[in-house]
């Protein structure tokens, strides 16, 4: 059942106004240009002599009751989240390359380890975040839920049933209910596709919620979703910060730890690092400096750091 959209806060009202999406990779460069050389050998040249590393796993998922959660990081922003009854995966991306971006690190676990999927969350439609050839080679799967104007894109990758949802609509289903939360970033899967949407999820079951936030710059709507309906888990993107200007769309693990204050959350998931080299950091500084940050900040106890295809209970 899909729930009516509440009336736009005034902080969404602003976004939608006076948010101005990057039209090429001139707008998010130092100066605001873009150098095709510098590009290639950062992005493409390093990654490429770059040996592939981790382990692809057999996982061995744990028996879970009650409100049990287990999460699994795949890598990247996919996740495998499971309740007694409900298997769920988020931004599913098994490629080893995408387009001429090397995957650096290997999946935590194979699409055929996986068990029976009842709901796929695609955040948005980039192509690191929405990867088709690893959505068509999932067994059939009984609910896709997706922002508005991507469900174009899905249904024709064998989902029972595709649910666009809007800013704060939300979809309940059997004993879970999925909410399509705002963030900072943008949706088009070409340049000039602006029609897509894009956000976050919070997902609830069984009295648990757990939040995905996609893709994200830092901005105030973490307070927000804090005040709203503020999450117990939050898998945060800390990666794809340098250089700053990247920051437009992007978080770095200084902003991840901000917005996990804002949003309440009591354990912070990292992502969205390591697995493809998406800007100039060195590939290990997000971790080590999330770490660092959080043990200043007196916070590292909550700091849950997963290891690829090793399913973690909370």
């Amino acid at each position: 059942m899909k729930n009516p959209r509440p009336p736009a806060t005034s902080l969404e009202s602003k976004l939608r106004e006076k948010r101005r999406l990057p039209r090429s990779f001139k707008d998010l460069t130092p100066s605001n240009h873009f150098a095709p050389a510098e590009f290639f050998r950062e992005l493409v040249w390093k990654a490429l002599i770059t040996p592939r590393t981790g382990t692809t796993k057999s996982p061995v998922f744990p028996d879970l009751k009650d409100d049990d959660l287990a999460l699994t990081w795949i890598g990247h922003a996919s996740f495998l989240i499971q309740f007694m009854g409900l298997n769920v995966l988020v931004d599913p991306n098994f490629a080893n390359w995408l387009f001429l971006l090397k995957r650096l690190r290997r999946p935590g676990l194979k699409i055929g380890e996986l068990p029976p999927i009842d709901l796929v969350l695609l955040t948005h439609a980039h192509f690191d975040h929405f990867h088709k050839p690893s959505l068509r080679r999932l067994p059939v799967t009984e609910v896709c839920v997706l922002p508005w104007g991507c469900g174009s894109l899905a249904r024709p990758l064998g989902f029972e049933r595709v649910i666009e949802l809007r800013w704060w609509e939300s979809f309940q289903h059997k004993d879970w209910r999925v909410t399509l939360v705002p963030s900072q970033h943008w949706g088009a899967r070409t340049l000039r596709d602006t029609q897509r949407g894009y956000g976050g999820f919070i997902l609830e079951c069984r009295g648990r919620r757990i939040y995905h936030a996609g893709d994200s710059a830092y901005f105030e709507g973490f307070k927000e979703i804090g005040e709203r309906i503020s999450p117990e888990l939050a898998l945060l993107p800390i990666g794809a910060y340098h250089p700053e200007s990247f920051r437009k769309v992007h978080m770095g693990p200084d902003q991840a730890l901000k917005a996990f204050v804002d949003l309440k959350a009591q354990q912070l998931v990292p992502m969205h690092y390591g697995t493809f080299r998406l800007a100039f950091e060195d590939l290990d500084e997000p971790p080590r400096w999330l770490g660092e940050l959080a043990t200043k900040a007196g916070l590292a106890d909550r700091l849950q750091v997963l290891e690829e295809g090793v399913p973690k209970k909370f």
